[in-house]
């Protein structure tokens, strides 16, 4: 049962976290121990928290997933992991990561709770409208990289903020994009789905994508004019940020992205894209 609660946490949705290093990062203060382990510290809150509501997600769809073909797999759904377990495993891991946000800081442990109650608002509620299911689902990425400022006592820049709102739309979009586009006969996966088209979906991928681009732009000059730096790193980074949008957009179109994680694990380019990217945007702060 122990293999089967692993798997319920979903610890390959933890890469989603990540975004917790994103404000300090670019502020240039993970060269200083004090902020970087809170941050690394963050980002253990948020896996648990993320993964109690895994939980707490599954314990509310049982029903439903086992009456799916693919999610009836699902350790709740399939039995594995008795639902009297599930509620405490699930309640004790949003305990421990909100404890643990509030220990660092009461503003981080704000918005821990705030992403519990925006995840669980989602789950039972949110889910089921369209439109508003992508931009709360997006919301939770902002989050992430909002907790990640807060814990470091980072500025997040206006046009910071923007990126990673409309960035996070992009893929969250994506994902819905290519989940219709795989749905075929089999009926939708989700309910909002139904009320989706693929153009109407393509056109969000536009406006998001374009927003997502424009907005980095800005926030590259501008952070460029308040570093005072005479070297073009922050400029330079635009090339692969441009280039990783427009590929992923390629991937989508070619079918395929309904599970964003796996696309970034398994796409040799896209992972040489983000390494770029981190080196030079990484000389422009630690360097330039």
């Amino acid at each position: 049962m122990l293999r089967a609660m692993v798997r319920e946490a979903r610890p390959k949705q933890w890469a989603k976290n990540v975004l917790v290093f994103a404000a300090p990062g670019a502020a240039g203060v993970l060269d200083n121990w004090g902020s970087l382990w809170r941050t690394l510290a963050t980002f253990v809150a948020f896996c648990l928290v993320s993964s109690g509501t895994y939980y707490w997600n599954d314990i509310h769809d049982v029903e439903a997933d086992r009456q799916h073909p693919t999610k009836c797999r699902r350790p709740i759904a399939s039995g594995a992991v008795p639902l009297g377990a599930a509620r405490v495993v699930g309640t004790s891991l949003l305990l421990l990561g909100v404890g643990l946000a509030f220990g660092l800081s009461w503003k981080l442990g704000l918005v821990a709770v705030g992403y519990v109650l925006q995840t669980t608002l989602y789950s039972t509620i949110l889910k089921h409208i369209a439109v508003v299911d992508l931009v709360v689902v997006a919301s939770g990425f902002v989050l992430r990289a909002i907790a990640g400022a807060v814990v470091t006592d980072v500025k997040m820049s206006t046009w910071f903020l923007l990126c990673t709102s409309f960035g996070s739309l992009f893929i969250v979009t994506g994902k819905r994009f290519a989940e219709l586009r795989e749905m075929g006969d089999g009926g939708a996966t989700r309910a909002t789905l139904e009320e989706y088209t693929l153009v109407f979906l393509q056109t969000v991928l536009s406006v998001s994508v374009g927003a997502t681009l424009v907005s980095y732009c800005l926030w590259a000059f501008e952070t460029k004019e308040l570093s005072g730096s005479t070297w073009p790193f922050y400029e330079l980074s635009i090339i692969p940020m441009l280039t990783a949008l427009l590929r992923y957009t390629l991937i989508l179109e070619q079918g395929h992205g309904a599970a964003p994680e796996e696309i970034f694990a398994a796409d040799r380019t896209l992972q040489v894209l983000g390494l770029l990217w981190v080196i030079v945007f990484g000389l422009g702060v630690y360097v330039g």
